[in-house]
């Protein structure tokens, strides 16, 4: 079997393997942990699940249901509670580009919403990886990848208006 063919093999019966491990009755392991072991860096109540200060919700403003895999609509209330409120425009920011911020994106731009991802308010590991999601893959699903500047005078102009 050629070397590529035998490495998609191999990835495919691992992803197989977690399909399997996680859809048996009871089980509550998802694909993510089943592979990366059980810890969770961003699991409520640990420093990286909690809401900065700076950031969080007031008094009737909406949160979400906390997800657990790469996109913020996988799993979670996201797009029932944007379209309850007639939510179609998102502005995207955070944390890894070339997963999170891009399935996030994705999946926004599948469900019908328009994105707007923010350039310099968007991370990840590598220069590498952020030109590969903001230059190659992101521009497939996003309406608009603009600066933090763009953004600000974008929505002060439409709040006056």
């Amino acid at each position: 079997m050629p070397r590529a063919t035998r490495g998609f093999a191999s990835s495919m019966r691992c992803t197989v393997d977690i399909v399997l491990a996680t859809t048996n009755p009871g089980s509550t392991l998802h694909p993510f942990k089943s592979w990366r072991g059980s810890e969770n860096p961003s699991e409520y109540g640990t420093w990286g699940g909690e809401i900065r200060t700076e950031f969080e919700p007031k008094h009737g403003e909406i949160v979400a249901a906390e997800h657990w895999c790469s996109s913020g609509f996988a799993n979670t209330d996201l797009d029932l509670q944007l379209k309850r409120h007639g939510i179609h425009k998102l502005i995207v920011i955070g944390l890894i580009a070339h997963t999170c911020i891009e399935a996030t994106v994705r999946y926004a731009a599948e469900l019908g919403y328009e994105v707007t991802v923010v350039r310099d308010a968007t991370a990840d590991y590598s220069d590498k990886e952020m030109h590969a999601a903001l230059d190659i893959n992101i521009p497939n699903y996003a309406s608009a990848i603009v600066t933090t500047t763009e953004i600000v005078g974008s929505i002060s102009s439409s709040t006056r208006a």
